[in-house]
Parts: structure tokens; C-alpha cells; sequence
């Protein structure tokens, strides 16, 4: 509940940002201009939304599979898609040496879930069908739609800075004050629309759980994609860093991440089992300062408060 309330909030205060920057603006240059600039900044987010499919699909070397092909995934995404009440997304495989799994598309029934190679061979049925849940609860929720949205705020804010800082003219004053606001509009704003992102993260777990799947499997597979990750060469990571926020985790932390988790994996056996899982409901977790202040600025919650409020919900069984 304390979950959807700070999402609700955040919403409210970034359309009541857009308010006051509009009357900020008006106040000192017109309408015309914030118009000008706002148009521009949709238009750009608009194009972005209707070619993001292809870029994601260029980037992750996508290729969608047939059931012949991979019978066990479309039966898992097909029977997962059934139980969230959306159509089957179209399915496949990105050849990309990071073991993850991601969801994109421009609506329902544009859907499509996409795992890498490197995934089939890391998690057991159990734990893939627990991440698949997480992403087709992303396509459920409209999680592309809502972070695309309320990007446009931020984008707005630093096409007004850009202009107005660099402007001349006789009202140089106004211009600069006007400038250094919205810049700091775009600062504040661009931490809330990464904030968002990493609540949409928890309600995909969340989603995921809903979905039949017990939370320890998905702690578990969360946990595997962080140590998969951490051995993957930089140089790969980097290949894909403007498309990391796909996936469901950040990859380029793992290396942080493994040894925080190490505190959870009592046994040493490079997974999460269900009395590791429970164990979390009555003994607190350690996230360093600056683990903290990494997290404001990635997409995705630090995995350790992620995976220990995996241990709040409901759903936990060995089955």
C-alpha cells in the first residue's frame, strides 16, 4: 500500500512541477515559447516510443522464435500471459553474452518478451518462469507507456535550459534566472522519473509473485543474473548500457551487488533457497551510504532491499 501511495505522490508532484514550470515560463517570456519547446520535446519522445521496438531489437540482436523452436518458453509466456489477462507477447532470443531476460512494446497487443542466451542455461524452469512473470507483469502495468510519459518532463525542462542559457537578447537576466530553474527542474526531475522506474521494478516482482510464482524462486534467479553478470567482460556491458534499463536488473552493478548479497546466501551455494528467503523476515540487511546514493541514480532498486522485500510477500512455498 505505502508502495502505490509514493508512486501516486511522485506522479502528483511531477505534473504539479510541469504546472509551475509552464507558469514560470509564461510569466517571463510568453506561452508561445514554452509551447514551442514543449511540442518539440513530445514530438521527439512520440518518435522515440514508435521506433523504440526497433531500436531495442537492432541493439539486443533479437530474433523472435517460433513454439517449434522453444516450446517450453512459449508454454511458460503463454501460460503466464493467460493468468495476467494480457495477449501472448511475441517471443525471443537476443544474442547478447548477458544472462537477463526484458520486456518491451508499444502496447497490449504490441507485446514482446525477450531473454538472452546466456539465461536458458543459468536458471532452472522454476526460476526462468519467476523472471518471465516479472516481465510480463511489466507489459501488464504499461510500464513503457508510464516511464515514456513522464520522461517527457525532464525533457521538456532541458530543452528550456538549453535555450534559455544561451540566449541572448536585452532580457539576459530573466533568461539566465529562467535557465538555472529549469535546469534544476531537469536534476529534480529526472531522480523522480528514475525513482518511478525503480518502483515499477517492485510491482513487477510483485506482479511476478501474483502470477503464481513463488518469491524465493525469483530471489533466487535474481540472484543468479547478479553473479552471471558480474562475469561478464566490461566491454560487453558497456555495449548495451543505453538499453540496460530493459532488463531486470542493472548488470553493470553486479559487481557491487555480489558481494552484498553474499550476506544472504548463508551456504555459499549460488542461490537463494526458501529458509534463506524467510530468514530475511527477522534479521535486517546491511546497504552501505554509497550503495544508497548509486541506487538514486539507476533504474533498478539495489538488489538487496530488493530481494529482502521479496522475503515480505505472500507466496512463499517449496513448491
Amino acid at each position: 500500500m505505502w508502495l502505490k501511495l509514493r508512486l501516486y505522490l511522485i506522479m502528483a508532484i511531477m505534473f504539479a512541477i510541469v504546472y509551475g514550470l509552464v507558469a514560470f515560463a509564461a510569466s517571463y517570456m510568453g506561452i508561445s515559447g514554452f509551447f514551442f519547446y514543449g511540442v518539440l520535446a513530445s514530438a521527439m519522445m512520440f518518435f522515440q516510443y514508435m521506433i523504440g521496438p526497433k531500436m531495442v531489437e537492432w541493439s539486443m540482436g533479437v530474433r523472435y522464435v517460433s513454439e517449434q523452436e522453444y516450446p517450453a518458453l512459449h508454454r511458460m509466456v503463454g501460460e503466464l500471459a493467460r493468468d495476467a489477462r494480457i495477449p501472448k507477447p511475441r517471443i525471443g532470443i537476443a544474442s547478447i553474452p548477458i544472462p537477463n531476460a526484458f520486456a518491451f512494446g508499444r502496447w497490449a497487443s504490441d507485446g514482446r518478451v525477450c531473454v538472452t542466451e546466456g539465461i536458458m542455461n543459468l536458471l532452472n524452469e522454476k526460476e526462468l518462469r519467476a523472471v518471465l512473470g516479472h516481465e510480463i507483469s511489466h507489459l501488464k502495468n504499461k510500464d513503457v507507456a508510464v516511464i515514456t510519459m513522464i520522461s517527457v518532463i525532464p525533457m521538456i525542462a532541458w530543452y528550456l535550459a538549453w535555450n534559455q542559457l544561451f540566449s541572448g537578447g536585452r532580457d539576459r537576466g530573466n533568461n539566465v534566472l529562467i535557465g538555472i530553474v529549469a535546469f534544476a527542474v531537469y536534476l529534480i526531475t529526472n531522480l523522480m522519473v528514475l525513482y518511478v522506474s525503480r518502483i515499477r521494478e517492485y510491482y513487477a516482482d510483485e506482479g511476478a509473485v501474483k502470477l503464481g510464482n513463488s518469491p524465493h524462486y525469483l530471489a533466487s534467479a535474481l540472484y543468479k543474473l547478479v553473479y552471471g553478470s558480474a562475469r561478464v567482460p566490461k566491454d560487453s556491458l558497456k555495449q548495451i548500457e543505453g538499453m540496460k534499463a530493459f532488463f531486470a536488473n542493472d548488470p553493470s552493478r553486479a559487481g557491487y551487488e555480489i558481494r552484498e548479497l553474499s550476506q544472504i546466501d548463508l551456504d555459499g551455494s549460488g542461490t537463494i533457497d526458501i529458509n534463506e528467503l524467510m530468514a530475511l523476515r527477522t534479521r535486517p540487511v546491511k546497504v552501505k551510504t554509497t550503495d544508497r546514493l548509486l541506487e538514486m541514480l539507476s533504474t533498478h532498486p539495489n538488489m538487496l532491499k530488493r530481494i529482502y522485500r521479496l522475503s515480505s510477500l505472500q507466496g512463499i512455498s517449496a513448491y
